[in-house]
């Protein structure tokens, strides 16, 4: 049942933001006791299916833009390559770190934004 509602909440953010299921289940991930760049991977191919259905039932719903996200997903894909080659030489401590300061620059940046 635990398992329902986490996961409910990871593809809840994701819809409701477009985006935040990630920073919802590399927690719940550590907590079920993954290594932390195995719950940061995991959480990857989560939200890889959670944005796929996300972005299908914006584009059903005329809010997609096609055009606008093509322009970024050749950088985004180099980016995303540069990422998981990190992700293995990264140390669990620092990874934690970095992911807890750019999830707090991003909350700052929202509320003052």
């Amino acid at each position: 049942m635990r398992k329902f509602f986490e996961g409910g909440l990871c593809g809840f953010l994701n819809g409701f933001f477009g985006s935040g299921g990630g920073v919802t289940a590399v927690p719940i991930l550590e907590k079920e006791g993954a290594e932390t760049n195995e719950a940061h991977a995991t959480s990857v191919a989560l939200i890889f299916i959670l944005s796929l259905v996300t972005a299908v039932f914006y584009g059903f719903s005329g809010n997609l833009d096609f055009g606008g996200a093509w322009s970024y997903i050749p950088w985004g894909i180099a980016g995303a390559v540069t990422g998981a080659i990190f992700l293995k030489k990264i140390k669990a401590q620092w990874l934690k770190r970095l992911f807890g300061g750019i999830v707090t620059i991003a909350a700052v940046r929202m509320l003052f934004v």
